[in-house]
Parts: C-alpha cells; sequence; structure tokens
C-alpha cells in the first residue's frame, strides 16, 4: 500500500484543530470504574469533547493536546462502532488502554497510531 494510504497527514491535522477548538470533559479520572461494569477500572482519565456529537477522548499523563492515536472499538451490546482519540499517552499507557477495552467478549478495539511522516503530496516548497 502506498505511504500516502498509510498516513494521511491532513486527517491528523484536522483531529487536532478538532481538540484544540473544543472542550475536553473528564466523566472518568483514571483509577474509576465503569458506571455498568464494576470490574472495568479506568487506566487513565476518560471523557468526551464537549462540543462533538460524540468524541471520546483516553487522555494520559503526558501535557500533550495532540491526538497521538484513535482507537476503533465494536460494541456488540450497544451494536456500535466507535472511534476513540488517545492523547498524552505513553506507550504503558496506551497498551493498558488496549487492555481495558478488550478485556471483555463484548467488545474489541485496536490502536492506529499517527505517524511522524507527511505524504509526498502534502509537502509544499
Amino acid at each position: 500500500m502506498q505511504q500516502e494510504l498509510l498516513n494521511n497527514g491532513y486527517f491528523w491535522q484536522k483531529l487536532d484543530s478538532l481538540v484544540l477548538s473544543t472542550n475536553l470533559v473528564i466523566s472518568q479520572p483514571k483509577g474509576s470504574r465503569h458506571p455498568q461494569y464494576l470490574n472495568m477500572v479506568y487506566p487513565v482519565d476518560y471523557g468526551y469533547l464537549s462540543d462533538s456529537a460524540s468524541m471520546k477522548v483516553f487522555k494520559g499523563s503526558l501535557k500533550k493536546s495532540t491526538v497521538d492515536a484513535i482507537m476503533i472499538v465494536v460494541d456488540i451490546l450497544k451494536r456500535d462502532l466507535e472511534v476513540k482519540l488517545i492523547m498524552g499517552c505513553t506507550e504503558d499507557e496506551e497498551v493498558k488502554i488496549l487492555r481495558f477495552i478488550n478485556q471483555t467478549d463484548y467488545q474489541k478495539g485496536f490502536l492506529v497510531r499517527r505517524g511522524n511522516d507527511l505524504p509526498e503530496w502534502a509537502l509544499t516548497d
């Protein structure tokens, strides 16, 4: 697959713009339990962007305001597919988020990390 299709720099730029122009509301602080599934403990802060329809965010311990990755999650109980933003997370925190999401048989997710390379078509003189 061509590099241009693997990491669209403009996609990540638009996500950053969305995050920077919207308030992040932390609804589940790190260490809190899921309101319905008490065995699930949030490994990092979890919340949502207040001005978006349904944008959920995992916020780690690093002081960053850019999106480092996205998580694509399918939930068979809710019959839904969600994209969750990952911001300011260490690699260890990303692994903990993956374990948190994938610990039940009812939802599964995978991580798409932001690359550092811009596609050739995005470079200008």
